[in-house]
């Protein structure tokens, strides 16, 4: 998969991140009522249920669906070998080796012969 493809998921990624933050912040929650169950006459029960799901709350969970694929998509992409290298090990890899260079030794003095050892009878 190519970069520009790379950063259309990633973006679309961080806006529905953002437009799921929105919605939930936007919905009406079940501890507002919970001060009002009491004697304050709440239009809903205090632990029942809530009735049909409304528009923010299935946008909500379209979201998230579209979120949970995104991030699967991206994890595939991240862990997707590429064809061809880009790494800086590949680089390295691929430089020719560099012939050694042989240093001039300066003249010294010759070396002794190594010492005759005595022979160790068996």
């Amino acid at each position: 998969m190519s970069g520009f493809w790379t950063n259309i998921l990633i973006v679309t990624h961080v806006l529905v991140a953002l437009a799921i933050i929105g919605l939930v912040l936007l919905q009406h929650g079940k501890g507002a009522d919970m001060g009002s169950g009491f004697g304050g006459g709440a239009s809903s029960s205090l632990f029942g249920a809530t009735g049909s799901a409304n528009f923010l709350s299935r946008m909500t969970a379209v979201l998230a669906t579209a979120f949970f694929l995104l991030s699967l998509a991206l994890a595939y992409v991240a862990t997707k070998k590429p064809v061809e290298g880009g790494g800086v090990m590949d680089a390295v890899r691929q430089q020719p080796a560099k012939p050694e260079e042989k240093k001039s030794e300066p003249e010294s003095k010759p070396k002794p012969p190594a010492p005759q050892g005595k022979e160790v009878p068996q």
